[in-house]
């Protein structure tokens, strides 16, 4: 087993799916409410997004041979929703998470040994790599958990549903005993 390959690929599966959990919350959520803090102490779902978006553009442009922090990111600004429309959110965040894949997809095996910069500080790659993993997964449990207050009654659940672990696990893995006993 290669496992140098086996971890990025890990690593890419983890982010795709926690894209996955982000984008079927988001779908749930009314064009309105994606622009609507909980309180004056929070953020929005568009900008939680356009920090994710900023956030991985920056970390994941020229990965290996730039630092994460790009001179020409506004990180302030991310926490700023200047966004008109569901469709234009929806483009930052897809340009977000389309660097990250591309750079993900073009990572070898041999740059694991490798070390990259994030704000001046050396990080070898698989700690750049579950840097940047933790952070996103971080937002995006605040994605689905805000959506999941504004989506109300009308939510459908993104894993299995509350109560629902018995029949679940009946339902792919068989009677118990096997390996869930």
């Amino acid at each position: 087993m290669d496992i140098a390959a086996e971890f990025v690929s890990a690593t890419l599966n983890a982010f795709e799916a926690n894209k996955r959990l982000a984008d079927r919350a988001v779908e749930q959520v009314p064009d309105d409410k994606l622009h609507t803090a909980l309180d004056a102490n929070t953020n929005s779902i568009a900008v939680i997004m356009k920090h994710v978006a900023g956030n991985l553009i920056s970390r994941w442009t020229d990965f290996l041979t730039t630092d994460g922090e790009k001179p020409w990111r506004n990180r302030d600004d991310e926490f700023v929703d200047s966004f008109r429309s569901r469709a234009e959110l929806l483009e930052a965040w897809e340009r977000g998470w389309a660097c990250l894949m591309e750079a993900l997809k073009n990572l070898k095996p041999a740059d694991l040994g490798k070390t990259v910069m994030i704000r001046g500080e050396p990080h070898s790659v698989p700690l750049a790599l579950e840097r940047s993993l933790g952070h996103t997964c971080y937002h995006v449990g605040q994605i689905v958990q805000v959506a999941r207050i504004h989506a109300g009654e009308k939510w459908n659940t993104l894993t299995i549903p509350r109560g629902g672990s018995e029949q679940f696990n009946k339902a792919n893995w068989g009677p118990a005993g096997k390996s869930h006993s």
